[in-house]
C-alpha cells in the first residue's frame, strides 16, 4: 500500500515542528524529505541507515540530517513480534531550508550556522558532552511555545555549530539519486533484508520484489547505496553481530550463526575488515568504554 504524498512535515502556519514519538516501533519506512531533521532516541534499539551508512543505534542516539538525505531507524525484529511489549520513545525536530531566509543566512553573523547546515548534508552524529546537553534541551523544547521555542532551537543550533562532537555520517561526495517514487521500492528491500538476514538471501529473491532482473537490480542498488547488495547484506549482519556482542550473552560462535554467517572463519574475517578488530576484541573494548 502506497503512503500518501506529503509536501511538508511543517504546516504553513509554523516555523518548525517538534514532536515526541512514543510507539511500539519507529517508522520502518526508508524515506527522505526536504526538511532538516534532528532526531533523538530516548528508548529503542535497532539499526540506523543514513545515506550509504549503517550503524546499530540505542538510547541517546542523536543525529542531525540535511534535506533529502535518506534515512531509517529500523528497530530490531523483536519489536515487531506479535505480543511484544517493547516500546520506542524519541523526539524529532523538523525545520525547512528557508527557516532563516536566504539573504539573512548570508550575513556575517550566521557564518557558523551556514557551515553547520552545509555539514548536515552528510548527516551528523552528535556525541559527547554536546549530546548530553542537547538531550535535555530537546526534552524542554517539546513543551515550549512561541518565541521561546524559536530561541531554544537557535540555541541548540549554536551549540552544534561550535561543537567538535558532531561527526559526518555518509561518505564525502555521497549524492542521493533516489526519487520519491522509489521510497516504497527501497522500503520493501530494507524490510525483506531486516526480516531475513540471519537466513540465506539470494539476490534473485530481492530483485523479484522490485520487479527487476538480478543484474538490473544490482546496478540499481549500487547506484543508490554506493555499495553492492552483497556488501550491504554483510554490513547488516555485522551490525547485528555488534549488538549481540554488546549484550555479552552469546559466545562468538553462536553470534556468527545468529547473524547469518555460515562459517566462523568468514565471520571473523569480515568482522575485522569492517571494524578493524576481532569480535572478542570488539566486545572487550565495548565493555571497557560503556560498562
Amino acid at each position: 500500500m502506497k503512503r500518501p504524498f506529503q509536501k511538508s512535515r511543517i504546516p504553513e502556519s509554523r516555523a518548525f515542528v517538534v514532536k515526541e514519538l512514543i510507539a511500539p516501533h519507529f517508522d520502518k519506512n526508508w524515506h527522505f524529505h526536504p526538511e532538516y531533521q534532528l532526531f533523538l532516541v530516548l528508548e529503542g534499539r535497532g539499526t540506523r541507515f543514513v545515506g550509504d551508512h549503517m550503524k546499530a543505534f540505542r538510547e541517546h542516539d542523536l543525529v542531525f540530517t540535511g534535506p533529502n538525505l535518506p534515512h531509517l531507524w529500523r528497530n530490531d525484529q523483536s519489536y515487531f513480534e506479535k505480543g511484544s511489549e517493547k516500546q520506542t520513545h524519541g523526539i524529532v525536530v523538523y525545520f525547512p531550508e528557508d527557516f532563516i531566509g536566504g539573504q539573512l543566512l548570508q550575513k556575517e553573523e550566521f557564518e557558523g550556522l551556514r557551515h553547520l547546515l552545509t555539514k548536515a548534508d552528510r548527516g551528523l552524529e552528535v556525541s559527547g558532552e554536546t549530546n548530553v546537553q542537547l538531550r535535555q534541551r530537546m526534552k524542554e523544547l517539546v513543551h515550549l511555545k512561541g518565541l521561546d521555542s524559536i530561541i531554544a532551537l537557535f540555541d541548540m543550533l549554536r551549540l552544534m555549530a561550535r561543537s567538535k562532537d558532531c561527526h559526518p555520517i555518509v561518505q564525502a561526495g555521497y549524492t542521493n539519486l533516489n526519487k520519491a517514487s522509489e521510497e516504497d521500492r527501497m522500503s520493501q528491500v530494507y524490510e525483506y533484508v531486516m526480516e531475513r538476514f540471519a537466513q540465506g538471501i539470494k539476490l534473485e529473491e530481492v530483485a523479484a520484489l522490485t520487479n527487476m532482473t538480478a543484474s538490473s537490480f544490482s546496478r540499481y542498488f549500487k547506484s543508490r547505496m554506493n555499495k553492492s547488495f552483497s556488501d550491504f547484506l554483510s554490513d547488516v549482519r555485522i551490525s547485528h553481530a555488534c549488538k549481540l556482542l554488546h549484550e555479552d550473552v552469546l559466545n562468538v560462535s553462536e553470534i556468527c550463526y545468529e547473524s547469518g554467517f555460515n562459517t566462523l572463519s568468514n565471520f571473523n574475517r569480515q568482522f575485522k575488515e569492517r571494524t578493524g578488530m576481532t569480535p572478542m576484541a570488539y566486545r572487550k573494548d565495548f565493555q571497557q568504554r560503556f560498562e
